[in-house]
C-alpha cells in the first residue's frame, strides 16, 4: 500500500512540475507578444499623435518637396474604396453563408465549395490583387479604383461567409422544426428565426471582415494604385490611405514621414475601435451601459447632496 501511495505521489509531483513548466513557458510567450504589441502601439502613438492636425483631414496634398498640406484625398478615397468593398463583401458573404448552412448542408458539392471558401480565408491579399489586376485592370488598360474595392471584397467575403455559416449551424434545429410546424416557409424561417438568433455572431464577423480589409495595401497597389488629387470617380485611379502611407514612408522628405506617422495612427486606432466594438458585441454588453452607469452615479450623487 505504501508503495502504491508513493507511486501516486510521484505521479502527481511529476504532473505538477510539467504543468508549471508549460504554464511558465505560456506566460513568458504571452508577455513576449504583449510587450512587442505595446511597444509598437506606444511608438506609433508617440510619433503619430504630435503630427495630427485638422489640416491633415481637410487639406489636399502639396507637390513633392513643398511642406504642408494634408491627406484629404487619401482619407476620402480610402473611405470610398472600403465602403464599396464592404457593400459587396457583406452582401455576398452573408448570402453565401446562408446557402452553405440552410440549403447545402447535405450536399457534397456545397461542402466542397465551403472548403474552398475556408481555404480562401488564408489566401494572401496580394494574390487577390494580382487576380483582379489580370481580370479587370489589364483589359481596361489603366488602374481603376473599383478593382481595389473588388479585391478587398474578395478578401472579406470568405471571412463573413464562414462566420455566417458557423453561426447559423449553432442555431438549434428545434427552432426550425417549430417554425415549420407553424406553417412557415423556408425563407420565413431564415429571415425571422435563424438570422435573428445568429445576428450577434454574424455582425461580429462583418466587423472583423471590415477590420481585415481596412489596413490592406498590396491589393490596392495592383488595382486602384494612387492619385495625388481628390478623385471620386470609381473608374479612375484613386488615392487610399494605406498606399499613401507606403509611398510616404519610402519617400525622402521628412514631412512625408510625419504625415505617414499621423495617418498610420489614425488607421490603427480605427481598426482597434472596430475590434473593440466586435468584442463588446460578443460579450453582449450594450453600448449604452457605460453611459447609463455614469448618469446613474451622477443622479445618486446629486440625490445624496440634496438629502444632506
Amino acid at each position: 500500500m505504501e508503495g502504491k501511495a508513493d507511486m501516486r505521489r510521484n505521479v502527481i509531483i511529476k504532473r505538477k512540475i510539467i504543468s508549471r513548466i508549460f504554464l511558465t513557458i505560456s506566460t513568458l510567450a504571452a508577455i513576449y507578444g504583449i510587450f512587442w504589441l505595446f511597444w509598437i502601439l506606444s511608438d506609433l502613438f508617440i510619433n503619430g499623435f504630435r503630427y495630427i492636425h485638422p489640416g491633415l483631414l481637410t487639406e489636399d496634398m502639396n507637390p513633392a518637396g513643398v511642406e504642408g498640406g494634408g491627406l484629404r484625398a487619401a482619407f476620402v478615397g480610402h473611405l470610398i474604396i472600403t465602403s464599396i468593398a464592404t457593400i459587396m463583401g457583406v452582401t455576398v458573404g452573408i448570402f453565401a453563408g446562408i446557402f452553405f448552412a440552410e440549403y447545402g448542408r447535405d450536399s457534397r458539392f456545397v461542402q466542397a465549395l465551403r472548403n474552398v471558401t475556408d481555404i480562401m480565408v488564408s489566401t494572401p491579399s496580394i494574390v487577390m490583387g494580382a487576380l483582379v489586376y489580370a481580370v479587370l485592370v489589364k483589359p481596361v488598360g489603366h488602374f481603376i479604383s473599383l478593382g481595389g474595392s473588388i479585391a478587398l471584397a474578395l478578401i472579406m467575403m470568405p471571412v463573413i461567409a464562414i462566420t455566417t455559416d458557423e453561426m447559423l449551424k449553432l442555431v438549434p434545429g428545434v427552432m426550425r422544426e417549430a417554425a415549420y410546424a407553424l406553417g412557415a416557409y423556408k425563407w420565413q424561417i431564415i429571415t425571422k428565426v435563424t438570422l435573428r438568433a445568429a445576428k450577434v455572431g454574424i455582425l461580429t464577423g462583418v466587423i472583423l471582415g471590415i477590420a481585415r480589409i481596412t489596413g490592406e495595401t498590396a491589393p490596392l497597389l495592383f488595382t486602384s494604385f494612387n492619385n495625388n488629387f481628390l478623385e471620386t470617380n470609381i473608374f479612375k485611379p484613386m488615392a487610399s490611405l494605406t498606399v499613401t502611407v507606403f509611398q510616404f514612408v519610402m519617400g525622402p522628405y521628412d514631412y512625408w514621414h510625419e504625415q505617414a506617422w499621423a495617418a498610420s495612427l489614425i488607421l490603427t486606432m480605427g481598426v482597434l475601435l472596430l475590434f473593440i466594438i466586435a468584442k463588446i458585441i460578443i460579450s453582449g454588453v450594450s453600448f449604452t451601459t457605460p453611459f447609463a452607469l455614469i448618469s446613474r452615479s451622477l443622479f445618486f450623487i446629486k440625490k445624496s447632496k440634496r438629502e444632506e
